[in-house]
């Protein structure tokens, strides 16, 4: 990422294995599921995997690349947290991470942690197909799949010692070639074991995010359509996406799913405009060139007669970029006549017009937009990125203190924040959003360092000092919670 060079350490191989490391419980017959209690809390409590969750973040925000655009990081989660109010998931305290991969993949970690990679909006062809990945994940989170996986490990920990312990005996006291036979089918038992676990787990999940997303209202249909796409993409590949690795698509599972579904009505919503806007964003940003993209969403308008608003989209946004502004205006004209309350067509106006230095009218834009919706996060940081344009240093850093006020946990925006308070003149400042730049990208080494520079220029002002000192002490605690693991 920016300010750090992620180096992997014994600590973070620890973390990542235990997430990676999850087992799974017994699986649950139809839909009567079974009631959890807080057997899995013996384990670890809830506290514990939402600390462990956030620990396992920082270390992943230190170590791949994210996608930085906010109306994609904004659709995710609002489109998360909407599936999550109809979802089993008690604990909302959900944090995301858009990964900068073209690879499909989707995970969710301990503690409320949900990842997407960019190639899952290639993939996903509908918004329902979208939502049914992301149900699957909130049912690993609300099914609490990764402590109840180390309650199984600890519950089989003795049984499996006790025979490994007798195999290498046997081949220890003369057994020769039958006791190195019984300790490779020992351990062999035991990855059967693990595996056998993680399909009942992934087919629990499935059948709690069939559920949830019939009643976010979706067509639950799209969740077996998603898999045979998968599966498909399996059969024709060498290398299988990476979702596979972790969410191993069979014929029974597609099966089992489209059954299930079979069940339930299908006339839920299958698809939105808006989604199919975000993918038109994640196509054009992985395509080779903008010429090459418009080039595409120019034969995809022209296939469907120019009645398909998110190809022109798309074709608008990659003339933009390839410096064909008055053909790319041509095209948001229309987009702007039939949908002039969709933001990401409102951000394309403004997108255009920044390109053309015309600053004045693309301010008004949003200043407009803003008044109505004033917290809107993809709003507030195209204003930022203007005022900045315009040397308005002063006027950056309130909307980016703003910003800082509504996304605390965004590292995205604790950068944007000390580039900014560094042309406004905040030193200060430019040391303390550091520091929770640092602490959220993992390195918190930096991160006190940062705090210990603005200590020194807070000088005897109590009230920051104070403020500055806190964090220091999360800092420490946050040292602790990875000692403890």
């Amino acid at each position: 990422m920016r300010f750090i060079n992620a180096a992997r350490t014994p600590i973070r191989a620890l973390l990542f294995s235990l997430i990676a490391a999850v087992a799974v419980p017994l699986g649950a017959n139809e839909f009567n599921l079974p009631s959890l209690g807080d057997t899995s809390s013996s384990i670890m409590s809830r506290e514990q995997e939402y600390q462990l969750g956030r620990a396992w973040l920082a270390m992943l925000r230190g170590s791949v690349r994210t996608l930085e655009d906010p109306l994609l990081k904004d659709y995710v989660e609002s489109h998360v947290f909407t599936l999550a109010e109809t979802s089993q998931l008690d604990d909302r305290r959900l944090t995301f991470v858009t990964i900068d991969s073209p690879q499909l993949n989707a995970f969710a970690a301990p503690g409320g942690i949900i990842g997407v990679n960019g190639g899952l909006f290639l993939h996903a062809q509908t918004e329902a197909e979208f939502a049914s990945v992301m149900a699957h994940e909130l049912a690993h989170l609300s099914q609490r799949h990764f402590a109840r996986g180390l309650q199984h490990q600890q519950q089989n920990r003795i049984p499996l010692m006790t025979a490994m312990l007798a195999s290498i005996i046997l081949a220890a006291s003369g057994g020769g070639d039958a006791g190195i036979a019984a300790l490779a089918s020992t351990q062999a038992a035991a990855i059967q074991e693990q595996r056998r676990f993680s399909r009942q787990n992934e087919q629990e999940a499935d059948r709690i995010g069939l559920l949830n997303l019939k009643q976010a209202g979706y067509d639950p249909h799209a969740m077996p359509e998603m898999f045979e796409r998968l599966a498909r993409l399996s059969r024709f590949s060498r290398t299988p996406p990476e979702f596979l690795l972790t969410h191993p698509v069979s014929q029974s599972r597609i099966a089992d799913s489209r059954n299930r579904a079979g069940q339930l009505s299908n006339d839920g919503r299958r698809d939105s405009l808006y989604y199919q806007m975000m993918r038109a964003r994640v196509q054009l940003f992985y395509e080779d060139s903008p010429g090459l993209a418009a080039q595409r969403f120019r034969a995809l308008l022209d296939q469907h007669e120019g009645e398909h608003a998110a190809a022109r989209y798309g074709l608008a946004l990659a003339l933009i970029r390839s410096g064909q502004q008055a053909a790319a205006g041509e095209q948001l004209a229309v987009l702007l006549a039939e949908h002039p309350d969709n933001i990401a067509v409102q951000l394309a106006q403004v997108e255009l017009d920044g390109s053309q230095n015309r600053l004045d009218p693309a301010l008004a834009r949003l200043d407009e937009l803003l008044r109505i919706q004033p917290d809107n996060y993809p709003l507030l940081e195209a204003k930022a990125n203007l005022l900045l344009r315009k040397q308005d240093y002063r006027g950056a850093e309130k909307i980016t203190d703003q910003l800082a006020r509504l996304r605390n946990e965004d590292p995205d925006i604790w950068y944007l924040v000390s580039e900014v308070r560094g042309l406004a003149g905040n030193i200060l400042g430019v040391h303390q959003a550091r520091a929770e730049y640092f602490m959220l990208a993992g390195d918190l080494d930096q991160a006190d360092q940062q705090l210990d520079q603005a200590l020194k220029r807070a000088g005897d002002n109590f009230v920051i000092s104070s403020r500055i000192k806190a964090r220091k002490d999360e800092v420490a605690r946050r040292r602790e919670i990875l000692r403890s693991f």
